[in-house]
């Protein structure tokens, strides 16, 4: 499969279809959060919008990337968490309603500040032509479609036929896993002689990103006094990021191979501290258990 296919046809499927299963999954009772605990909210929504791009930039300042690998990384940082980090929150015995009330209040957001803060990503390292030559109110538009809209329509869907939702949601998601694993075939294959390059430059910058961002999320949990489940949930949807939402900007907008390639990268290498996650907390979890009984 050629790159363009798989970043220009199949990536947009597979957003779409990733975002109906999200609002499928969806329950009106995980909103209540909303107005429960409005601050948690808000400071996690913060956490990631705002500190996460800083601490991004501050992480490729100190590695030295190369402009378009230090572009690449900083559109990750603007692309919050989806269901993945619903998914590891779950394994990582978060707080799931948490992560999902955050995922779905950042994704109203993402596609109007992502745009934005990525002309002024592509301006501060590739220069002002760059820039110029990036469709903000396209962009804004594209990801509407493809990550609100469905996410909207899954949440729709599940409200009028709930138990139609839970025999397909399964489905939904086999054909999500489908359809990015072609998208990752693809760029591969386009990226192939210079893939081990890119991961001996780029990998130990994301997995300082990553770990430095988890750590971040959890500490600002501790300060606001939040549980340890909340704060699981904070470093979670802090630290993992929608690879998948970053290549569809640096591959289906700006073309740009290396930058999808390092959106691959970031993919595949933030699983890492992931899974170091959820091991410590199974660990833990059965070493209480052992002094409980």
């Amino acid at each position: 499969m050629e790159n363009g296919i798989a970043i220009q046809v199949v990536l947009p499927l597979a957003l779409f279809t990733i975002m109906l299963g999200v609002g499928m999954s969806l329950r009106v009772s995980e909103f209540s959060l909303l107005w429960r605990k409005p601050a948690v909210v808000l400071v996690g929504v913060l956490s990631q919008l705002l500190l996460l791009p800083l601490l991004g930039w501050v992480v490729v300042l100190c590695f030295q990337l190369p402009p378009v690998l230090a572009v690449g990384v900083m559109i990750l940082t603007f692309a919050p968490g989806g269901a993945t980090s619903n998914m590891i929150t779950y394994l990582s015995r978060g707080d799931t309603a948490l992560s999902v009330c955050l995922t779905a209040v950042s994704g109203l957001i993402t596609p109007f500040t992502m745009p934005i803060l990525t002309v002024l990503t592509v301006s501060y390292w590739m220069g002002e032509e760059a820039a110029i030559e990036f469709p903000v109110m396209i962009t804004m538009v594209k990801l509407l479609l493809i990550s609100l809209l469905p996410a909207l329509l899954g949440t729709l869907i599940h409200h009028r036929w709930p138990a139609f939702c839970g025999r397909i949601e399964p489905y939904v998601k086999v054909m999500a896993c489908l359809f990015l694993v072609l998208v990752v075939f693809g760029i591969v294959k386009a990226n192939w002689v210079e893939l081990p390059t890119l991961v001996l430059e780029l990998g130990p910058a994301v997995v300082v990103l990553v770990s430095l961002a988890m750590l971040l999320g959890y500490g600002v949990a501790r300060q606001m006094r939040l549980t340890t489940e909340q704060g699981i949930t904070m470093a979670v949807e802090v630290g993992i990021q929608n690879a998948a939402m970053a290549l569809l900007v640096t591959g289906g907008i700006l073309h740009n191979a290396e930058m999808s390639a390092s959106a691959l990268i970031y993919g595949v290498l933030m699983n890492i501290p992931a899974f170091g996650l959820i091991t410590y907390r199974f660990f833990t979890a059965r070493t209480l258990l052992k002094r409980s009984v």
